[in-house]
């Protein structure tokens, strides 16, 4: 008996961890879920973040971790080698530095 083939859930690196979730759609969902989701976004390509590009709050959350990317992006790309995010060099907000330290730390050592 064949099994029909099914959609591979994306692998999660923070928001499993940070909020015991596997669905943007839920990250989107509260303020805590997308001051993770952006960080996800930065450490992460594994997942077709252009399927969820349509949704406002989520084009927010993408073009924060494209800008902490563009300013990072060394440092990023050293540690976790992944596909470029679109340049923009807007500004960021440094008061969030720690919780980005804190989470390419985690990401790093649990990948």
């Amino acid at each position: 008996m064949d099994v029909p083939p099914q959609t591979p859930i994306p692998s999660f690196k923070l928001l499993s961890a940070y909020l015991n979730t596997d669905s943007v759609a839920e990250a989107l969902g509260t303020p805590r879920g997308r001051r993770i989701l952006w960080l996800e976004i930065l450490v992460n390509d594994q997942p077709d973040w252009s399927q969820w590009r349509h949704d406002p709050e989520f084009e927010a959350v993408y073009l924060n971790a494209c800008r902490w990317y563009a300013h990072y992006r060394r440092l990023i790309t050293f540690l976790f080698n992944r596909t470029p995010l679109p340049d923009d060099s807007g500004p960021i907000d440094f008061r969030d530095y720690r919780t980005f330290a804190e989470a390419l730390q985690f990401a790093y050592h649990h990948r």
